[in-house]
């Protein structure tokens, strides 16, 4: 058993599931070995898999924050059950490069999205190329967002983007208060896709580039695309999948 790793947050309640966890393991016997159990919310999963991208390790997700997406509901009766069942789905991250004002560069991963935002009470003014084709010759909003399909649900679907399935191999654009083009609502291209998006005024309209929850401010240009060597492996619960839970967010209809 000294082969499966458990990673909890620190608040009180990932602490207790994380005690009974191990309780759990103590007294059961569980096949699968090259498992790392993350206890915790979506935004410690997120954290997690990027200490850990090297690794060939499988993540199962046990929720103790709000929502949990990338999570599974934990049970602790059925727990040996559910995780010697589970069923894996390996995702790819964004891979961002910033050029800065300075001209210095900065490289990070993103497994949600990767977010442009105005930094000032100015509003953005943005060009963004696809490859060498110019998807828009200058965008005038907060920002725009470039999203995974296991992001698709996530910030992406706030700002009214396309839920994407997760094996459609595709990434979404999404502006976030368009003011020109005030009607663009973006455009979903595919993973290989190579995304530019340049400052047109960086003195006058600062931007931050955040991919996931780290962020690179007084960003001049960015680069985005799918880093395809590397693979996080996670395990979810028979009736939770991932693929699962994309679908219900499609076919959810919202109360007020």
């Amino acid at each position: 058993m000294n082969k499966v790793q458990i990673i909890s947050d620190k608040n009180l309640k990932s602490l207790r599931i994380k005690k009974s966890l191990l309780n759990i393991l103590k007294k059961s016997h569980l096949k699968k070995t090259n498992i790392t159990i993350v206890v915790g919310g979506d935004g410690f999963m997120l954290q997690t898999l990027k200490k850990n991208k090297k690794s060939k390790k499988l993540f199962y997700g046990v929720n103790s924050g709000n929502y949990g997406f990338l999570m599974n509901k934990f049970s602790s009766k059925n727990f040996i059950k559910n995780i010697t069942r589970s069923k894996t789905v390996s995702i790819s991250p964004l891979e961002m490069t910033v050029k800065n004002n300075k001209n210095n560069i900065k490289k990070y991963i993103a497994i949600n999205e990767v977010s442009i935002l105005r930094q000032s009470r100015q509003a953005a003014s943005l060009s963004i190329n696809h490859g060498s084709k110019q998807i828009i010759k200058e965008l005038v909003s907060d920002g725009v967002l470039v999203s995974t399909p296991a992001g698709s649900t996530a910030y992406n679907l706030s700002v009214h983007g396309p839920i994407l399935s997760l094996n459609s191999k595709k990434l979404s654009i999404s502006p976030i208060s368009p003011f020109r083009p005030r009607r663009w609502r973006g455009k979903i291209v595919h993973d290989s896709s190579k995304i530019v998006i340049k400052n047109l005024n960086s003195k006058k309209r600062p931007i931050s580039a955040v991919a996931d929850n780290i962020e690179v401010r007084n960003a001049k240009n960015i680069i985005i695309k799918t880093n395809k060597k590397i693979k996080f492996n996670l395990l979810y619960d028979k009736n939770r999948s991932l693929q699962k839970k994309i679908k219900l967010e499609q076919l959810r209809k919202e109360t007020y």
